[in-house]
């Protein structure tokens, strides 16, 4: 008995080694999202019925003195902002029937009577918000512990690798990337990282003179530094201490910022890239997964330590923003995308139209929450 309650609630075991650090990264996540929608709904008039982390039946809320219920459900996989005038959890538009059971003052402050401009600010802030946790989060990491750095230098050359048939040599170094210039080691591996199979352009300076070379990248199995199996595109090129002269970069609170938002930046860029890729067929289906995924790497960042569970919430943060904008009803984007073509035809779109629009989106919405499922437990 003594073994089993070790294994289930030491730091190794299931509760306090995987479920407490998944919830605490998921629950992070999903109310600054949701904090999005309620902070600039209300600011734009717009009345807020519930707020809930998690979905299913409520294990403990309270009411605040604008009518807010604020709660918090059994099922920890999300959460929703629910609004005066709002059906269901999804915000989708109600019907005309539904709208005249509203009384004058709820119509006054529902969310589908607002203006267009209203309605689209109060959707689009969840994802704007879940971006700015990210940059808070690597703001704070970068002006607490600066951000080590290595030159683009090139110590060592894989035999038979991209980087050898190209002609890249020990001691050259990168000074751009397609046209991008590059000021570090981990510039060069940014832009090379989710290229496989495309040919790239390398700028390197060899004693004291810029040459040109091409390279493919190949994808290559490696181990992240949370213990999961990732395909990463490499040319073959290492690094090492004596090329590289490793240093640390310090930033002021206002440099720390900047630096967040470029890194922010290329998060973003690089997880779109990767949904493009992986649309057309050119990435590892088992780079995708769901809540099982989570709440291993969440428990395996948990070990290296709290900054490395925050550095969890900041990637996934931005991945969460990302995929609420995707112009797939019911989700942020839908959202957007229907509030856009309102915009251009100047009245809403029909009934008839959204209904479906919901429809086909909601079974891509479950189509992708299944693969992500399989993943997790069948598929990798």
């Amino acid at each position: 008995m003594n073994e089993i309650l070790h294994a289930v609630f030491s730091t190794e075991g299931f509760v306090l080694g995987t479920l407490v650090p998944f919830l605490f990264v998921l629950t992070v996540v999903v109310f600054v999202h949701e904090m999005g929608h309620y902070l600039v709904g209300r600011w734009c008039g717009i009345g807020v019925k519930v707020f809930s982390i998690g979905f299913g039946p409520e294990l403990f809320g309270f009411n605040d003195s604008h009518g807010t219920r604020w709660k918090l459900c059994a099922i920890p996989l999300g959460g929703y902002v629910k609004f005066v005038g709002d059906m269901n959890a999804t915000s989708s538009q109600p019907s005309s029937e539904e709208i005249e059971t509203l009384t004058a003052a709820e119509r006054k402050i529902a969310f589908h009577t607002q203006p267009v401009w209203k309605r689209a600010a109060t959707v689009v802030a969840g994802p704007l918000f879940n971006f700015l946790l990210t940059i808070v989060v690597f703001a704070v990491l970068f002006s607490a512990y600066g951000r080590p750095v290595l030159e683009p230098m090139v110590a060592e050359v894989t035999a038979d690798s991209p980087a050898a048939g190209a002609g890249i040599l020990p001691g050259d170094r990168f000074v751009s990337v397609d046209g991008r210039k590059v000021q570090t080691f981990a510039d060069v591996q940014r832009r090379v990282s989710g290229r496989g199979g495309d040919p790239i352009t390398f700028v390197m300076l060899r004693d004291g003179k810029e040459i040109t070379v091409t390279a493919t990248p190949r994808l290559m199995e490696q181990e992240d530094a949370l213990g999961n199996k990732v395909n990463v595109a490499v040319i073959g090129v290492v690094n090492n201490q004596e090329f590289g002269q490793p240093r640390l970069i310090t930033y002021s609170p206002v440099g720390a910022v900047g630096a967040a938002v470029e890194e922010t930046g290329h998060i973003i860029q690089a997880t779109g890239q990767f949904l493009q890729r992986f649309v057309v067929g050119r990435e590892d289906k088992c780079q995708l997964g769901g809540p099982i995924k989570i709440a291993k790497m969440s428990g395996q960042a948990a070990k290296l330590g709290f900054n490395w569970l925050v550095q969890l919430v900041a990637l996934l943060s931005v991945g969460i923003g990302i995929l609420n904008l995707l112009p797939i009803p019911p989700l942020d984007g839908g959202h957007l995308l229907f509030y856009g073509v309102e915009a251009v035809i100047r009245r809403p779109v029909s009934e008839r139209m959204m209904e479906m629009g919901y429809r086909a989106g909601l079974l891509l919405v479950l189509a992708f929450m299944g693969f992500v499922f399989w993943n997790d437990l069948f598929g990798c």
